[in-house]
Parts: C-alpha cells; sequence; structure tokens
C-alpha cells in the first residue's frame, strides 16, 4: 500500500474543541462543513457528541451525513437553502438554517411548515459577500419574526479580517452590527475562529469555530494564541527512493534546485495529486524520522524530493512528516502562498488512520 497516511488524532479535535469553546465563553457551534475541512466530518463530530452544543456545515447535503450517522444535535446550514423543496428536508430533520438574501426569505416566507423554522439571519456588516445591508436588515427581522414561521431568530454576521488583529475593520464590523441590530430582541452570533481568540467583543451567545477545531490558527506568526491547540492531521509517508549526486547537478522538472555541495537526494511517496501543493516546492519543511529538513527541486504529481544530505541514519522506509507535530500546516501553506484550510481540504489519496 502506497504509503501516505493522514492520522486523524480525535482527541486533539476534542481538546480544539473544548479550548474554543472556553475561550468564548457561551455555546459554540463546531463548524464540520468541507468533510470537517478534510478531516471526516462524521468522525470529528461523533468525536465531541457527547460535549458539542451543535455543528454548522455549509449545506443540506452534508447536515444530512451528520443525521444519517445518528448525530441529533443541532446542526445549522450556513449556506441556508438552494430551492424551496430543501425546506421540507430542513423541517424533516429538524435543521437551522441561514437566511442571507432576499431571494432564501422569500422561499420561508412562501412555505408551509409543519413547525416553525430556527433561522440565523445574516447581516452584510462589511465584508459584503452574503447578507442583509444593515439598512434592510430590520426589516428582513420584523419580515421573519411576524410570519408565524420562524420559532427563533439569532442575529449573525461574519467578519472579514478577523485574522488581522490589528486591522480596525473588525471593531468596525461590530460598531455596524449592534447599530442594526438595535431593538431586535434574540441571541448573537458573531466570532469565527480568529474572533474568539482575539477579539473579546466578538464573543456573545454563539460562537462558530472552524480552522482552530484542526489545530491551526488563523492569525499571523508571532501570535501565541494558538499556541494550545493540537494539531488535527499528521500526514507522514516514507522515502523508498535514494541517490547521490554531486555539486552542479539538477534535481526535478525544470531544473529549478541545482545541488551546490554532494547530495543525498531522498524520493518520497507524495505530489499535488494528493493535494500537496506544488507551490511549496524547494525549501518547504518536512520533517525525517523526526529532524526537519526541506524539499529540493518541484513537487511532482506523486512524488517529491527532500534533502537527506545532513541525515545519514536516513534511508529508505524513513518516515516523513509533510505537516503534524514537527512541521506545522502553516508553515507549508506560507512556503505555498496559501493559508492551512485549503492544504487540509485538498487531502486525497491518502490512507485516513483515525486515532
Amino acid at each position: 500500500m502506497r504509503p501516505l497516511i493522514a492520522s486523524i488524532r480525535l482527541d486533539h479535535f476534542r481538546h480544539n474543541y473544548e479550548l474554543a469553546r472556553r475561550q468564548h465563553g457561551g455555546r459554540s457551534l463546531a463548524v464540520v462543513k468541507a468533510n470537517a475541512y478534510g478531516h471526516g466530518a462524521v468522525r470529528c463530530a461523533q468525536a465531541v457528541a457527547d460535549i458539542a452544543d451543535g455543528y454548522a456545515v455549509a449545506c443540506l447535503e452534508e447536515a444530512l451525513q451528520l443525521r444519517e450517522a445518528g448525530l441529533t444535535q443541532p446542526i445549522l446550514l450556513l449556506e441556508g437553502v438552494f430551492e424551496p423543496a430543501e425546506l421540507a428536508e430542513v423541517g424533516r430533520h429538524g435543521l437551522w438554517l441561514v437566511v442571507q438574501s432576499q431571494h432564501q426569505l422569500d422561499m420561508l416566507l412562501a412555505s408551509k411548515p409543519a413547525k416553525p423554522y430556527r433561522v440565523w439571519l445574516k447581516m452584510d456588516s462589511g465584508m459584503h459577500r452574503a447578507g442583509f445591508f444593515p439598512q434592510d436588515y430590520a426589516a428582513a427581522y420584523r419580515q421573519l419574526a411576524e410570519s408565524g414561521k420562524v420559532d427563533g431568530i439569532v442575529k449573525m454576521t461574519h467578519f472579514a479580517r478577523a485574522d488581522e488583529p490589528t486591522c480596525a475593520a473588525t471593531a468596525q464590523q461590530l460598531e455596524t452590527f449592534d447599530a442594526a441590530c438595535a431593538g431586535l430582541p434574540g441571541e448573537v452570533s458573531v466570532a469565527n475562529s480568529a474572533g474568539i481568540m482575539v477579539h473579546e467583543r466578538a464573543r456573545r451567545d454563539w460562537g462558530r469555530p472552524g480552522i482552530m477545531l484542526y489545530g491551526a490558527t488563523p492569525l499571523p506568526a508571532g501570535y501565541e494564541q494558538g499556541a494550545e491547540l493540537k494539531p488535527v492531521m499528521r500526514l507522514t509517508t516514507q522515502v523508498f527512493g535514494v541517490r547521490e549526486l554531486g555539486v552542479g547537478e539538477p534535481v526535478g522538472y525544470g531544473a529549478t534546485f541545482i545541488t551546490e555541495r554532494p547530495t543525498r537526494v531522498g524520493l518520497i511517496a507524495c505530489g499535488y495529486a494528493d493535494g500537496y501543493p506544488r507551490l511549496a516546492s524547494t525549501g518547504s519543511p518536512v520533517a525525517i524520522d523526526g529532524v526537519r529538513s526541506r524539499i529540493i527541486g518541484r513537487v511532482s504529481m506523486d512524488m517529491i524530493t527532500v534533502d537527506l544530505t545532513d541525515l545519514p541514519a536516513a534511508g529508505i522506509g524513513s518516515e516523513v512528516e509533510l505537516w503534524g507535530d514537527t512541521v506545522h500546516v502553516n508553515e507549508v501553506a506560507a512556503q505555498a502562498g496559501t493559508i492551512a484550510y485549503e492544504l487540509l481540504c485538498n487531502v486525497k489519496r491518502a490512507h485516513f488512520a483515525y486515532c
């Protein structure tokens, strides 16, 4: 079997959820959309089933997967519904839904639910991606409240720049949100992972921790708020080939790396078809038998070359950690010019081992 293994430490996921909930100080939905950021939504949700206040997913299909696995906690559809027929499934399975546009509101108002919906009404407080504009929010709220088709409205918004702790945008969004919600009763949810970690004013009734549940901080390097997080995924493979090269020899496609000293090159089983980012080529960190080294040359579709020169004991069969405990996924993401979210979601063709 190809030795690429994604070890998913469910005890780490549980630890991170408990930490997020404690830091937020109120109830928190575990965000397990996109197959729990590539970690396995059902297994992660089950790992916190006895302590989670509920879950958040992107869409109906993801929610039904959790219900079919026997999970009975509240599940919020972050994107709401896409067509009227989905509202019947929302009612049948007791789901909560976000309403973020007049189109979605009209679908709900035209429906005939067997029992009222629980709605999270979203405001566009400055991100300009989804939600009612502040000046339209109270009217939408009143339409819902007076419809007789809802049994509660949670007021919500989403931050655009909460992962930039010194940026004033988050405070401005909160001011806009609070002003537009003045006089409207109900619970509030505004804090994503970064909001929970560094913005005290964002800690309201419901938190929505996402990336922090998987042990990756959304904050820039140097911030200690993520120090207690434990990485959930450890992506490992093995060296399955070794060659010795002299000075001035090219390695890999395009000859982008030329040896500057006698070099031992290890060949490992992983590549961009497995979700490892092609842009994280020469210089991206790896750990070989627990010792940090680096990639040399370009990442190929199924293989990567790594530097074994200073690791004389390493060879065929040596374990290579792509990210996990010794190499943080944020480091690899930075090398590739992306974010940890993307790397974790993209892992494929690996054997997933849950522990």
